[in-house]
């Protein structure tokens, strides 16, 4: 009988080993499967705090020897589109600036009016979402000299 236990101890010493590794392959994957805590209020509002901001860089070219140059960035916010005008060379004369139909050099009429470009800076915020001002392209920026000589460009750019 002595010898028939011998055999059946190691089966059962076998089956206990093949328990044991598999208790432990379960247990060591299953926070794989284990569900995440909910997120805190914080990460929540976090979350949704995010803002995805649209925006488009407009180069302004000099027009008639001018010598200036610049940008234009038109960036959406909260529904609207603010209009930043930055020129290399500022003007110590307020320059009236504005959004124009058609294309540069020759625009037609004024669609936006923009803030006059006071030492090289224009910040306009029009009533309209970027999507909806890039639907009524073409459009044009357009800066002029004065208030006085508002037929001379210095510089203009394609939206």
């Amino acid at each position: 009988m002595n010898n028939l236990l011998k055999p059946m101890n190691l089966v059962i010493a076998a089956v206990a080993v093949v328990l044991v590794l598999g208790a432990g392959y379960f247990f060591l994957n299953r926070t794989a499967t284990t569900p995440t805590a909910p997120a805190t209020e914080e990460e929540v509002m976090e979350e949704e705090s995010v803002i995805e901001v649209e925006s488009t860089v407009v180069v302004l070219s000099e027009q008639n020897d001018s010598g200036q140059s610049g940008t234009a960035t038109l960036t959406e916010v909260d529904g609207q589109t603010n209009v930043l005008v930055e020129l290399d060379v500022p003007s110590d004369v307020a320059q009236p600036a504005h959004i124009h139909s058609g294309a540069c050099p020759d625009v037609g009429d004024v669609v936006y009016p923009l803030a006059n470009v006071v030492d090289g800076v224009s910040e306009t915020i029009l009533g309209v979402d970027l999507a909806t001002l890039m639907g009524e392209l073409p459009l044009a920026i357009n800066v002029h000299q004065s208030a006085e000589q508002i037929s001379v460009y210095t510089s203009c750019g394609d939206l």
